[in-house]
């Protein structure tokens, strides 16, 4: 069966410059199984599944597989699935709003401008912050191959559907300059139940404050180009340190260039919990995929 298809590029209104999220617009009656082999087949960082929405008050429903598993939420598939859906012409938002049903619950999006300036924002689940482990943390450094480099608050660990442990470095020169090693981040992934590792910076004074990479080896994805669950979990720790006051509450955010992009993404907290990521995108590649209902 021929199913609508679209590959976007997230976080980025220049093709090729941001995160790629293959997108099946029409996921009706397929089964997880198939689902998930398809998602490991176009192998990128994740690939989402639009259905009908069953919950009141929701504009679609989407669900969100990595090549190894499914996720509750992740920021670049809900903009680019959100942001596909609009250019299909397959939503209609009320007023500048829709409303996104996956596996974290009812998420509000946000809808602003059109065409090749849209933005599109997603309301990110309330994160939960735990410890790590003093073993893991001593640890940290020597998975991003910059012994004695962590600076800021104690690394931690961050739940916004996908779990990122946290870790902030001293400048964006040091996180451009982190060389994974990915087994020992695959094998604390593992310990901590973990997406992956994300390492930041975060100089106010810059133009573009914050600058991150994430890793997520044990998640079937080495380096993700523009991880917005990562930059939802990093958002809100910062909020809660009492950071983003002087900047309003809100900052723009790069990601990528360890991998040739240059991923920029918009980052907001309206309140205590509370945190948004959006960003533009553009559509690369538009068609149909060949994929069966279940127990045809």
């Amino acid at each position: 069966m021929l199913r609508p298809f679209v590959q976007v590029d997230v976080f980025t209104a220049t093709p090729m410059l941001g995160n790629p999220l293959a997108v099946v617009l029409d996921a009706n009656g397929l089964d997880e199984d198939t689902m998930q082999r398809f998602a490991r087949w176009t192998n990128l960082s994740e690939t989402t599944f639009v259905l009908r929405a069953d919950a009141p008050g929701a504009s679609y429903r989407v669900r969100i597989y990595t090549p190894m598993e499914e996720l509750p939420f992740a920021g670049h598939p809900s903009v680019g699935t959100a942001w596909a859906l609009l250019d299909a012409g397959l939503v209609r938002p009320q007023g500048r709003r829709l409303v996104q049903q996956c596996g974290a619950g009812l998420l509000e999006v946000e809808v602003d401008g059109d065409g090749p300036q849209r933005l599109v924002s997603v309301q990110a689940p309330v994160p939960r912050r735990s410890a790590l482990a003093p073993e893991v943390i001593e640890a940290l450094p020597r998975a991003i191959g910059l012994v004695g480099a962590s600076v800021g608050e104690r690394p931690i660990l961050s739940d916004v559907g996908a779990r990122w442990m946290l870790m902030e470095l001293g400048s964006r020169a040091q996180v451009r300059a982190s060389v994974p090693d990915l087994e020992l981040i695959t094998r604390l992934s593992r310990a901590t139940a973990a997406t992956g590792l994300a390492v930041f910076s975060f100089e106010p004074a810059q133009a573009v404050p914050l600058e991150l990479r994430a890793f997520g080896p044990a998640s079937g994805v080495p380096e993700d180009p523009v991880t917005g669950s990562a930059q939802a979990a990093v958002g809100e720790w910062l909020a809660a340190q009492g950071r983003l006051a002087a900047l309003g509450g809100r900052y723009d955010a790069s990601q990528g260039h360890a991998v040739g992009r240059a991923g920029e993404v918009r980052v907001a907290s309206p309140g205590p919990g509370r945190v948004q990521i959006g960003g533009r995108c553009c559509a690369l590649i538009r068609g149909a995929v060949n994929l069966a209902e279940s127990g045809t």
